[in-house]
């Protein structure tokens, strides 16, 4: 039986989204997960042939249980992930498996944010950035030079471990927190005050397709940096478009990925784009769900045809103005329940609604982007429309919380 096999999913999202358009393509759907909650709701997943649960991080423990796979009559034919830290292992695994199509290395160095400034080092794409190890003299003078400053564990993913220090007082303190959570290097990135924009990418023999440009709407909370709206249009200025496109090609050339997908993050300051981060793979939570009903395409579904060896189509079949609002809770405490979420789905241009938590579970205030709770996906005539659509219907959505 052909099978691929994922490494990790969330419910909802870009990762699941993988899931449903393997079984569209005729694939067995092998899941490895490491999360409980997942494993332990197998009913769920309709789509998914078989469920392993075990240490996804432990590639001893993975490499055999292919092997068993393929001696139970699997017919691996991709080994991928679309899960925040899991890309490089599944890609790392395809290649010993004989199965990879993507740059392995490409994502490495993308996943780890010390690499990818290493990357980049003599290009105009870094801002100030410096690398401290446990050992490392964080009290030069030349640091707070560059206040503010964004303070990062180089291996986190969705937001966590990553932040905003405005004074000395506030840079220590991340600093002993990160120190205090045995993380081994710190990365320290001088902060960029500009409008922000995610970039959507696939990379085949080498040419870069831009697939999608969206501007993000961010909520500081705390020092961090969650992403409350996503906003993807086409009425960008040309010069504008332009150098976002050279920009872009340049930046993954350096990277060197011949094969894959990647998305990018930037800051667009005086006319220069400026690299926050690049990931190796499509966006979680609705970013696939917004590319398909603003352009027509099922990047996800593309990714594992690129993968497989197949024909990729990334022809645009439609062009709507698409807006995404994300809602964060001003409360911490435990959820009893959430109304509003039929109203939000007849209000004016929306497409869909999500709410992610059931009765019962415990809500926390954003530090980080698995912290948003609910998503409204808007139409309208305009990106301003769009966006008035989705943030009044999001508006509608209550959640009711005891707080705890």
């Amino acid at each position: 039986m052909k099978a691929i096999v994922f490494l990790n999913t969330q419910k909802s999202g870009s990762s699941r989204d993988a899931l449903l358009a393997a079984k569209e393509l005729g694939y067995a759907v092998i899941l490895f997960t490491d999360r409980l909650s997942i494993y332990e709701n197998r009913d769920e997943f309709p789509e998914v042939t078989k469920m392993i649960y075990g240490d996804t991080k432990n590639l001893n423990y993975l490499r055999n249980k292919i092997q068993s796979l393929i001696k139970d009559g699997y017919e691996i034919d991709a080994i991928i992930s679309f899960n925040d830290g899991d890309v490089y292992h599944a890609s790392l695994l395809a290649d010993e498996f004989g199965v990879e199509r993507f740059t392995t290395v490409s994502y490495k160095w993308m996943e780890d944010k010390i690499l990818s400034r290493l990357c980049l080092r003599g290009t105009p794409y870094n801002p100030y950035y410096r690398i401290l190890n446990i050992r490392g003299n964080i009290l030069d003078q030349e640091i707070f030079t560059h206040m503010p400053l964004v303070v990062k564990n180089p291996l986190s993913t969705g937001s966590k471990e990553v932040f905003l220090v405005k004074n000395t007082f506030e840079f220590f303190e991340r600093m002993d927190y990160l120190l205090n959570n045995r993380v081994k290097y710190i990365l320290l990135e001088e902060y960029l005050n500009g409008p922000q924009y995610l970039v959507e990418t696939m990379v085949i023999k080498g040419k870069v397709h831009i697939i999608a440009v969206i501007e993000q709407d961010i909520y500081m909370y705390n020092g961090r940096s969650i992403v409350v709206g996503y906003s993807l249009h086409y009425d960008y200025d040309k010069e504008f478009y332009e150098r976002l496109k050279s920009t872009v090609n340049d930046i993954i050339k350096h990277f060197e990925l011949e094969n894959g997908t990647c998305h990018l993050e930037l800051r667009y300051i005086n006319k220069q784009w400026k690299l926050i981060e690049i990931n190796p793979r499509i966006a979680g939570s609705g970013m696939n769900e917004m590319i398909r009903y603003s352009l027509g395409i099922n990047l996800v579904k593309e990714t594992l045809k690129l993968v497989l060896g197949l024909d990729v189509d990334l022809t645009p079949r439609i062009s709507l103005p698409i807006y995404a609002a994300y809602l964060v809770s001003p409360i911490s405490g435990k959820l009893f329940k959430v109304t509003g979420k039929q109203c939000a789905l007849e209000s004016e241009g929306v497409i869909s609604v999500y709410v992610k938590p059931k009765k019962g579970s415990w809500i926390y205030l954003p530090t980080s982007m698995g912290h948003r709770y609910a998503r409204v996906i808007a139409t309208g005539k305009t990106p301003l429309e769009a966006k008035i659509n989705a943030k009044s219907a999001l508006n509608k959505i209550k959640l009711h919380i005891r707080k705890e």
